[in-house]
């Protein structure tokens, strides 16, 4: 019997209930409004994001809640156990009718996810793992590649990061693959349909806790710039970049990145 059955189970629910709204909203021309700069927001990131609180907070009314279409409150911090979700990562993906994108749903215990589950509604491939215990794509073990040189690398890139220059260094040194949200990237080095991925700009918790655990537990390595592991839960959700492959590289491209150096600041 797995620690986290009821956690996962619960998970899994919550990701494809949530991924049956998005799915609905999956149609050309959706409307969008920006919570930012380059960050729109549209009504299926928000009635998916209603839809997972109320299950998780539901089963779980004592764990702590960080999500993105959540105000964030430091009430979080006190709790050991805390799901860390998105509705909806790959937003822009979403809006363009790009099939690249993932409801993320994950747990973290004392700063580390323990159970972490991603649905892709587009393709519907459903990732799920547990600490200590593999990961699986709609049901079946998922396994890292094993690619073991850098040059041979096939890395899955940011879009908008590639549109600002920031993968031009990169790319006479390793296959750059232009790939959907971050979340997807992470799913797909989980199930071995590329063998890593980084980025040198700030993500949040809820981009890449649940597929930061997939990786791992399907053989891979997810750590943040320094090779250190990522812990999540902090006082400020947003991470100074990440690295994640099948574990064989990553040594090898944290020193290439050493070697490129900061991307260029944009104008």
């Amino acid at each position: 019997m797995s620690t986290f059955a009821r956690e996962r189970d619960v998970a899994v629910r919550a990701a494809c209930e949530a991924g049956a709204i998005v799915l609905r909203y999956y149609v050309p021309g959706i409307a969008s409004r920006e919570k930012g700069p380059d960050n729109p927001v549209t009504l299926a990131d928000l009635e998916a994001n209603g839809c997972i609180h109320r299950m998780v907070e539901d089963a779980f009314p004592d764990d702590g809640w960080l999500s993105e279409e959540t105000a964030d409150s430091h009430e979080r911090l006190a709790h050991r156990r805390v799901w860390v979700v998105d509705p909806l990562d790959g937003t822009k993906e979403f809006i363009q009718h790009i099939p690249e994108f993932c409801v993320c749903v994950a747990l973290v215990e004392d700063g580390r996810p323990v159970v972490a589950v991603e649905y892709n509604p587009a393709a519907d491939r459903l990732y799920a793992a547990v600490r200590g215990e593999g990961t699986t794509m709609n049901g079946k073990r998922a396994r890292v590649s094993r690619t073991a040189r850098v040059p041979d690398a096939e890395v899955l890139a940011s879009r908008s990061e590639d549109k600002r220059g920031e993968w031009d260094a990169f790319k006479p040194r390793v296959h750059v693959k232009l790939t959907g949200s971050v979340a997807f990237k992470l799913a797909e080095i989980a199930s071995g349909a590329g063998d890593a991925t980084f980025t040198l700009t700030p993500k949040n918790e809820w981009d890449i806790c649940a597929g930061s655990l997939l990786v791992e537990e399907a053989g891979g390595r997810a750590t943040d710039l320094e090779g250190r592991p990522l812990v999540f839960n902090q006082p400020s959700p947003l991470r100074p970049g990440m690295i994640a492959s099948n574990g064989v590289l990553h040594e090898g491209l944290l020193a290439l990145i050493r070697e490129v150096g900061p991307p260029p600041k944009s104008s």
